[in-house]
């Protein structure tokens, strides 16, 4: 049985407002239900199911890669030496860090505020229950 999310769960998984879920539920994009307090309600796999859709579409605008994990964000801080720098993105609810040359952060122009975002290919990922 698949477990149902609220318009603000979903949003915050979406990394989006409450208000944009039920503009897209209220266009048709999102198929929801109502609970018997007649709250409406989102079934985890039509939400699995919208959100690869999401992401392919941000894919196929954004051209072709490998790599299948890529959060936008606001920089949110860069700490910079002579050689090396650490960067920090704000992606929704999740925050990245990334340790690149401070060469890239000059010719990207990276600094607080920026939208950027952080591409992430990884051989060994973790998954646990939340």
């Amino acid at each position: 049985m698949s477990e149902l999310f609220r318009m603000g769960e979903a949003a915050d998984l979406l990394g989006v407002s409450a208000d944009t879920v039920r503009r897209w539920a209220d266009a048709g994009r999102l198929e929801v239900t109502r609970t018997d307090g007649g709250q409406r309600v989102v079934a985890g796999a039509e939400l699995a199911r919208f959100a690869r859709d999401l992401a392919e579409s941000e894919r196929e605008s954004t051209g072709r890669m490998s790599a299948r994990n890529r959060f936008v964000g606001l920089v949110t801080k860069v700490s910079k030496d002579t050689v090396m720098a650490q960067v920090e993105i704000q992606a929704g609810p999740h925050r990245v860090v990334s340790l690149i040359s401070a060469e890239a952060v000059d010719e990207l122009g990276l600094e607080p505020g920026v939208l950027a975002a952080a591409v992430i290919k990884s051989t060994n990922v973790v998954v646990e229950l939340a």
